[in-house]
């Protein structure tokens, strides 16, 4: 049988060589830092609506399903954005996608606070989903593309890090700033950071490895060029490391698209990562979401509610700070599925908890073990997806697993706006447990590891 060049090889065998062997320094750190300072912008306004959705219910005067809904909302755009980008993105290219998200996110989150009633404050609140589902699978790709492969998972890891910190800041800004602006003026507020734009338009370069994907060589090789030059200037203009000696052949790759997920060895990590995405986001914001609601509906005042829901959200720093070391300690596998089976555990604890009503002093120490792993869990998954993808669909790969994520994300809020008055704060966290369950299967039978692994390598 005959081997196509394109079959063996990512992209032209110079351009990963080249950004491989290149030291990490200050150059790479300021690229990701400026990914990562978008990120925690999209985790503050996405979470703002687990701290606001009681005073956004009382407002409207909305029941328990309708409730549901609004805090689904945006999980319909970021199920449309994930979809779009991915593909936008391989067709594309990074950086411009990556800046247009953030307009959309940024406008959407202005207009959320004129919303006239329900209906509006849906439709916005899809707008600015749409920019951060966009965000997501770009983000990823882009600092996976960038990094060597010592340091991507590590990395990958702290940059999924900056979505419990956004959580925490939502929060305590909800505490301090909502008895004085109210939840419009906390979305106002919200829609400045979208002006960061700028900062990504002038500091994120667009990915080389894309570049080369699509046959743009001579664009690749003026990419890399200046990747070479800061990085050398922040060596001090030390010579750099030698380019390895790697096969010949051409990176032309422009074959992409939705069928490439189904061929090969791919079907199978298609397969894993829906399920995986699917599952482990309906538990997730199924129960974060309604977190401090659930609590109120367990009798605790809505004072409490948020403070209590902002002190458990602590124990997701060093939550992702383990499970990003773990990565590269263990692997990619074996620290998805520990962080699964710990998030089912400890969800179905805080829920018993909560609904016995025992000491709050119980209630905390459940919620930090529950919060722990669940942003550990989240670390592995921004770290492991893109790397089980070619360049030519990477983005498509994991906007796709991300829009399907973002599918039960969608279903979640609103599933616990049906189940809680038929089941009680109790059966919607087993519920939640189960659902992380079935995520720790996936990974469990049909995950590979990547560990150590170069993506080109990873994509054989």
């Amino acid at each position: 049988m005959e081997m196509r060049v394109s079959d063996v090889v990512d992209v032209r065998p110079g351009v990963a060589a080249r950004l491989e062997r290149l030291p990490f320094t200050r150059y790479q750190k300021v690229i990701f830092a400026v990914v990562a300072t978008a990120w925690l912008f999209d985790s503050i306004d996405l979470g703002i609506m687990t701290f606001i959705l009681g005073s956004v219910k009382t407002e409207f005067g909305l029941d328990a399903l309708h409730t549901g809904w609004v805090a689904s909302s945006s999980f319909l755009g970021m199920l449309i954005g994930a979809a779009v980008a991915g593909v936008l993105g391989d067709r594309f290219g990074r950086k411009p996608v990556f800046q247009v998200s953030m307009i959309f996110w940024g406008a959407g989150s202005l207009a959320c606070a004129f919303a006239p009633d329900m209906g509006w404050l849906m439709a916005f609140r899809v707008m600015l989903g749409f920019g951060m589902g966009m965000e997501f699978p770009i983000g990823l790709s882009i600092v996976s593309e960038l990094l060597p492969t010592k340091n991507r998972g590590k990395y990958l890891g702290i940059l999924e890090g900056f979505w419990p910190i956004g959580f925490i800041v939502s929060g305590v800004a909800t505490y301090f700033l909502l008895p004085h602006i109210g939840w419009r003026g906390l979305f106002i507020a919200l829609a400045i950071p979208a002006a960061f734009v700028f900062v990504v338009r002038r500091k994120v370069p667009e990915s080389p490895r894309w570049l080369e994907s699509r046959g743009r060589n001579a664009d690749a090789d003026q990419v890399i060029a200046a990747i070479e030059s800061n990085v050398c200037r922040c060596l001090g203009h030390k010579s750099l490391p030698p380019i390895p000696a790697v096969m010949d052949g051409t990176a032309s790759e422009t074959e992409g698209g939705f069928s490439q997920l189904w061929k090969g060895g791919y079907a199978k990590r298609t397969i894993m990562t829906w399920a995986l995405w699917f599952f482990a986001l309906l538990g997730y914001y199924g129960l974060t979401t309604w977190l401090g609601a659930l609590l109120q509906e367990a009798g605790y005042a809505v004072t409490k509610s948020v403070f209590y829901t902002i002190v458990i959200s602590l124990a997701g720093i060093p939550g992702f700070i383990f499970s990003s070391w773990l990565l590269e300690a263990w692997g990619r596998k074996g620290t998805c599925t520990v962080m699964l089976i710990g998030s089912a555990a400890f969800a179905y604890l805080y829920g018993r908890t909560a609904t016995l009503h025992l000491d709050v002093q119980y209630l905390i120490g459940v919620g930090l073990c529950m919060q722990f792993f669940f942003f550990g869990m989240w670390s592995v998954l921004y770290a492991y997806t893109p790397e089980l993808y070619p360049t030519r669909i990477r983005a498509t790969g994991t906007g796709l697993a991300s829009s399907v994520g973002r599918f039960g994300s969608l279903l979640g809020p609103s599933i616990v706006g049906a189940v809680l008055p038929v089941a009680g704060p109790g059966g919607v966290f087993t519920l939640g447990a189960s659902s992380f369950g079935a995520a720790a299967l996936a990974v469990l039978v049909l995950g590979t590891e990547t560990r150590g692994r170069s993506l080109e390598d990873v994509s054989h």
